[in-house]
């Protein structure tokens, strides 16, 4: 029989279509998914997918069968969410190995029934790994970023225990699918290597990354090239797209994907767009119709069908893929991929890469202050201003000896997830101590840098470390130490590179383009000869390294050349400023330098010039003294560097032009959407004379930019890991706020309330309301938070016993929909007159109008997204306003059903159902 990576190659596979979909099809009840054996069990079942596998195997093999039958090549394992931590959320993760092997010999059967009726077209079976319903990048606590549900460990001894399963049970290939945090997918990567050495059989591993918004972005923020270069270290099937959008929708991010790919493609995309109802109303004719140009385009070697699709849809299929050739994947990549939340590609025509230097403990006393004071908000604008100021790559150091490096280094790791601005870049883990390094590669969803490893401790260790560098899928700096200590001159440093170099690439088949060499700057002018050369040494280095060791680069700490003129900063830079002249034209392109340096080559007076040449290039014996000299009499003129606040970014403007002859208005609006938290202080000062009081701010120019947040997110131009930076700047802005709003409620000016949140039963997605959360806390609120995953009942109960003023309910999946009607039904049988605000990504405002709306009497409001509960709140806790509201919703929701009735169905445009995202977690 032909293997898939045989078949592959051949023509165009078929994937089967959505396992929920069709699990929906059959109506199961509570029971259904409970069975006799689960009836002891806690909590709800029914959702649990993947529970079925034990409690009705028959319904997922008539499933599999089905999609056989409709001339599937791959059917996945129905185990999305077969691991301990999500299955954790109905108490039954003792069972997760059992559902795993149940899974396997469920889909193993009927594959290879279907295999022996038809040999020469076999049939495979691929492990489902989903995300798991926590995120690794991310913080479920707006209020406090450098939190983690789980860590990069726990995950990933969840997905090995999964994968051993899924590999003894049989599977032919292993998929990671719908990514919405690649820090997750490289941890199910990690833990797939492991689980295949462990149970030593390997099998495909192939990727499906998820993208949340119409920028092509994935949840956590990254862009298509930046998840690429993650995953590159690898051992890859194929990569794709499935989930987010329809087959049209989703067409611009495919071919992104399969232009940059060296891997072979996978699409599986959604039946459409869900319309309002949360159904998904394209056919199959239609979706086989968007399918072809995929096809015929050469876009895709693996085609299949996500949430709406069926057997039907699947079945359209094979026509499709009749005597077209598979894709070719692309060619691997000819440079160094890095990445943050964006991709780093150092090409040749690059000329060189900054990496900012001050966000270093060892060298920078105002870091370490702040670092040494758990200041973090202004250690992190020490990392911003340096993006800001042209640094391509962020070194961070937290090697002190009155710190815990390791803690400090994971902290500093996880805020800068949050900061955007920050994390677009990457990162270059920078510490002497290997635990410290391995901490911090597990916080990073991007492709890191790891500085340094080196020969110092013999072949053994350093080959060791790069293994672990390389299965963690960083780049590596080597610094040019070996056994007998640092090289120091052109001869020893060579020799030390390229016995490094041959072992890498030769020993453990190091990516050769992840090389980077540092061949030690040191110290010129220190007044010993032996050191003059040192600079001259560097650079011959660099010159060799580049020639002689292909797809290598060269890096090093610049600033260590100008260590004797230490506080004359204007020297240094100068110093700099040659040196990288010189050594930039041999190759050297990389280099830890301050990106905010006023000092350029072109700039140095050429009596100056002269003399910090011929230091740096060691022209005379007489140098040093002589720049000595010169340095004595531009001191005066020259004095310290100044701050930074009156210097220009990169982009030629001033950091502050956004505060210069601006209104409050203008200022708070873009502090918000930048999220910068270092001027709100004074603004509302400002702010507090203009407005009545302090809720006025709040509800007027603070609503008025999370607002502009919310348009901004909804066309694609914002992405999550921004959003959440600005709820944490709203939080700040209403805590200054605070002790006015305490007096005004003294007074009686304020008027708050009481809201109960929750996500209902049967769903576990809680990010979008933990993000309402915050918004309605700022507002003066007090908050109950339910959870996920809430009956009815208990919403009732508790409504009813906190004497609440509204109750918000969220939920993502289609399901929800119908449970929130049964809230609504469950409230009225109660009683109870309290408002209630609908949320998330499958609602609607015309299916609030035709399903929750009737069966309740209380107003019931549906909200795009987070930005809106406030302003909506305020409205209901006002009775003049409040009828109002009632009054616009009735006539609304009628001319919603009139519509309804003459259409029969309305869809959601593209831009709606990004804006419906914001909740959607």
């Amino acid at each position: 029989m032909k293997q898939l990576s045989e078949l592959v190659r051949e023509r165009v596979l078929i994937l089967d279509g959505a396992m929920g979909t069709m699990i929906q099809q059959y109506n199961l009840t509570e029971k259904d998914f409970r069975g006799e054996r689960f009836a002891h069990v806690a909590g709800q079942m029914k959702g649990n997918n993947d529970l079925l596998c034990l409690t009705r195997p028959d319904v997922i093999e008539d499933i599999h069968r089905k999609y056989l039958k409709a001339g599937a090549d791959i059917i996945e394992t129905n185990t999305f969410s077969s691991t301990r931590v999500s299955m954790a959320d109905y108490h039954v993760q003792e069972y997760v190995r059992e559902m795993n092997l149940a899974a396997v010999k469920l889909a193993r059967e009927v594959a290879d029934e279907f295999t022996a009726l038809t040999p020469d077209k076999p049939r495979f079976v691929a492990g489902s790994v989903g995300p798991t319903n926590k995120t690794c990048s991310m913080s479920p606590d707006v209020n406090n970023p450098a939190f983690r549900a789980l860590t990069y460990d726990q995950l990933a001894a969840d997905y090995q225990e999964q994968m051993e399963a899924l590999l003894e049970g049989g599977v032919d290939a292993l998929l990671i699918e719908t990514i919405f945090d690649t820090l997750n997918a490289k941890a199910a990567v990690f833990a797939a290597e492991q689980a295949m050495q462990t149970v030593g059989i390997r099998v495909p591993l192939m990727l499906s990354v998820t993208v949340s918004d119409i920028a092509g972005r994935t949840l956590s923020g990254q862009t298509l090239d930046a998840f690429l270069a993650s995953v590159q270290h690898a051992d890859l099937f194929s990569v794709g797209l499935n989930c987010s959008f329809g087959a049209r929708q989703l067409k611009p991010f495919l071919e992104r994907l399969a232009a940059r790919a060296p891997y072979y493609i996978s699409a599986y995309p959604n039946a459409g767009l869900p319309n309002s109802l949360g159904k998904y109303d394209q056919s199959p004719d239609d979706m086989a119709h968007e399918v072809e140009e995929y096809v015929h385009e050469g876009l895709v070697n693996i085609i299949g069908g996500c949430c709406g699709t069926t057997d039907e849809y699947i079945a359209r299929y094979a026509a499709l893929i009749e005597g077209v050739s598979p894709r070719c994947p692309a060619p691997k990549p000819a440079n160094l991929w890095l990445s943050g939340l964006e991709l780093l590609e150092v090409k040749p025509e690059n000329n060189f890469v900054n990496v900012g230097e001050r966000c270093n403990v060892a060298g920078s006393r105002m870091f370490l202050r702040l670092i040494n004071e758990k200041k973090y908000d202004e250690a992190l604008g020490i990392a911003r201003r340096q993006v800001e100021d042209g640094a391509q790559i962020i070194d961070i150091n937290m090697d002190d000896g009155l710190l815990d490096a390791r803690e400090e280094m994971t902290t500093f790791l996880n805020l800068i997830a949050s900061e955007p601005e920050i994390a677009r870049v990457p990162v270059m883990i920078d510490s002497s101590k290997w635990e410290v390094i391995v901490a911090g590669l597990k916080c990073l969803q991007g492709k890191s840098v790891v500085n340094s490893i080196s020969l110092k401790e013999g072949e053994e260790k350093f080959l060791e470390h790069a293994r672990i560098i390389k299965r963690y899928g960083a780049a590596v700096v080597v610094m040019a130490f070996d056994e007998q200590g640092q090289a120091d001159t052109f001869e020893r440093k060579i020799e030390v590179c390229k016995r490094a170099y041959r072992l890498l690439v030769d020993k453990i088949n190091f990516n050769p383009h992840d090389i980077i060499f540092d061949p030690n700057v040191l110290a010129v002018a220190t007044g010993m000869d032996e050191h003059n050369n040192y600079a001259v040494d560097f650079i011959r280095a660099t010159g060799w390294i580049r020639k002689n060791l292909p797809g290598a680069h060269v890096s090093g700490g610049v600033s260590n050349l100008s260590f004797s003129f230490r506080g004359n900063n204007y020297i240094r830079e100068a110093m700099h400023a040659v040196f990288l002249y010189h050594a930039i034209g041999e190759g050297m392109d990389m280099g830890i330098v301050n990106p905010a340096t006023s000092v350029l080559y072109t700039d140095i007076p050429a009596d100056v010039l002269e003399r910090i040449e011929d230091v740096v290039l060691n022209r005379r014996p007489d140098a040093a003294e002589r720049l000595i000299e010169t340095a004595e009499r531009l001191k005066a003129e020259a004095g310290e560097a100044k701050g930074t606040d009156d210097k220009k970014t990169a982009s030629g403007h001033s950091p502050l032009a956004w505060r210069e002859g601006t209104t409050v208005e203008d200022r708070l609006k873009y502090a918000l959407t930048k999220g910068i938290g270092d001027y709100l202080e004074e603004d509302l000062v400002e702010a507090l004379k203009l407005y009545p009081t302090a809720v006025s701010i709040i509800e007027g120019p603070l609503m008025a930019g999370m607002n502009h947040v919310g348009d901004l997110f909804g066309a694609g131009k914002m992405f999550l890991p921004q959003v959440v930076k600005t709820a944490r700047t709203m939080k700040k802005a209403v805590a200054i706020l605070q002790p006015v709003i305490e007096s005004e409620k003294e007074k009686g000016t304020v008027s708050a309330g009481k809201v109960l949140l929750a996500t209902v039963k049967g769903d576990v997605h809680d990010i979008g309301k933990n993000i309402v959360s915050v918004v309605m806390a700022c507002n003066g609120y007090e908050i109950i938070d339910l959870g996920v995953m809430v009956p009815a009942e208990t919403i009732v109960q508790r409504a009813v016993e906190e004497q609440v003023d509204m109750i918000g309910l969220s939920g993502l999946i289609t399901p929800s929909l119908d449970e929130m009607v049964h809230v609504a039904i469950e409230l009225e049988k109660a009683g109870l007159n309290i408002p209630l605000l609908i949320g998330g990504a499958t609602t609607s405002q015309l299916h609030t109008a035709l399903k929750i709306a009737p069966v309740y009497r209380a107003p019931v409001v549906h909200l795009k997204d987070a930005s809106q509960n406030a302003t909506v709140a305020v409205k209901l806790m006002n009775p003049a306003t409040k009828e109002e509201l009632e009054k616009e919703l009735n006539e609304q929701y009628a001319q919603l059903c009139k519509k309804n009735q003459e259409r029969n169905v309305e869809t959601v445009s593209l831009e709606e159902a990004q804006k419906n995202k914001l909740n959607l977690f």
